[in-house]
């Protein structure tokens, strides 16, 4: 079966005015409310901030010093300023400085996959909202031909009552039948306000007016080769290899630049008259400092790193048995839509022809209103069927598509 799946083209046909995957030509944000764009906005902000942060703290702080005291010890006044500049600046750390810079860079790329795929997942709810609420209308619009057949057989079954041609129980059940329909009705109606409100939630966009789109098939590999979850988890596979790379060069020798600037000020005051004695030192100083961290507990720091790096790999694989099983399913549920809309093709086929010999055995009078009426709503709700199934099989491929982005996006 997969072989035949890699015959899929991706190819997206614009029904209405929006293609979901050419994000080139629209913009997915749209379907988000402003409010929801702002926060995804300050997430990648964040990464960004954060990522900067980590990548330059190797750099170490130029630290600021200053002092003053007065006292006064027998009568004798003696004032004290003193202020100094330090600098401890680590200059080589058996490759500490360059992997941090390396998980600093794969940190902020995974921080980023990982606000895209909540955004995609938000987008993802949106569009299918707007499926499901266009799929409610033709499921209220089916649902009413329905209540339409069920009034006629209704009035065919009063009639027949009134004629002495059926007992009340066939009756009663017309109106039973009746009632199960329009109050069928009534759900949908109230299914459909409670996907307004959700979609509301999370759109600006009028539902009305929101184009939806129409997706196409995507093939196995394509949905594995752009898939932004996967490209997620090795993101994650090369931050927490630098991130144990990191973790080994801290307990190997280091060393760092240190230098200083200080300054010293005293004045010793004896009285009015012995007079004032002032003292002034100004010094600098530098030189070099290696160091060499001994903690018990090095070698398990450092397996635990490891153990992250091992464990993501494996997620990895995980990942991709997992989404493998998810368009199986997902192409396992098409082809059972594709059976249901050609069941119901052949159905209107049935439908259409009983119609066509109804009408000419009406202008015969042999059939009435009713029989043509009734054929009439039947055919159109094997029609809208199609129509219903067709949304199916899109909401599967929203699945795919909350996954799938175009390279070069």
């Amino acid at each position: 079966m997969r072989g035949l799946q890699y015959f899929f083209i991706v190819m997206i046909v614009v029904v209405g005015s929006t293609t979901f995957a050419n994000e080139k030509e629209n913009d997915l944000n749209d379907y988000i409310s402003i409010y929801k764009k702002d926060q995804f906005n300050l997430d990648y902000d964040k990464s960004e901030a954060e990522s900067s942060k980590l990548r330059d703290s190797w750099i170490a702080p130029v630290r600021f010093n200053y002092t003053y005291s007065r006292s006064a010890p027998d009568g004798e006044t003696l004032t004290s300023k003193t202020a100094s500049l330090r600098i401890d600046q680590p200059i080589f750390q058996s490759g500490g400085i360059y992997y941090g810079i390396k998980f600093a860079n794969a940190s902020k790329r995974y921080n980023d996959y990982s606000v895209d795929v909540a955004k995609r997942k938000m987008i993802k709810e949106a569009v299918s909202l707007l499926m499901q609420i266009k799929q409610v209308e033709l499921k209220i619009k089916k649902q009413k031909l329905q209540i339409d057949n069920a009034e006629i057989n209704l009035l065919q079954k009063k009639e027949e009552y009134l004629n002495g041609q059926l007992d009340s129980g066939f009756l009663d059940n017309a109106i039973i039948q009746r009632n199960i329909v329009i109050q069928t009705l009534f759900d949908i109606q109230t299914t459909k306000e409670k996907l307004i409100s959700k979609f509301q939630a999370l759109s600006d966009l009028d539902y009305k007016q929101a184009p939806i789109p129409h997706l196409e098939m995507l093939t196995h590999e394509k949905f594995l080769q752009n898939n932004i979850v996967l490209k997620m988890n090795r993101a994650e596979i090369k931050k927490n290899l630098y991130k144990k790379d990191v973790t080994v060069a801290k307990y190997l020798p280091n060393i760092n630049f240190t230098a200083g600037y200080n300054w010293n000020d005293t004045e010793q005051f004896f009285g009015s008259n012995a007079g004032i004695i002032t003292n002034s030192v100004n010094y600098y100083d530098y030189g070099f400092k290696i160091s060499l961290p001994l903690d018990i507990n090095t070698f398990r720091d450092i397996e635990s790193a490891k153990i992250d790096f091992l464990k993501s790999e494996v997620v990895q694989k995980d990942k991709q048995r997992e989404l493998n099983a998810i368009y199986e399913q997902v192409m396992n549920n098409i082809k059972k839509y594709d059976k249901k809309i050609e069941l119901s093709a052949e159905n209107a086929d049935i439908y259409a022809k009983l119609l066509k010999d109804t009408q000419s055995l009406f202008r015969a009078g042999y059939k009435t209103e009713y029989d043509i009426k009734t054929l009439q709503n039947s055919l159109e709700i094997q029609q809208i069927d199609s129509k219903i199934y067709d949304i199916d099989k899109q909401l599967e491929l929203l699945t795919l598509y909350e996954m799938y982005v175009n390279e070069g996006m």
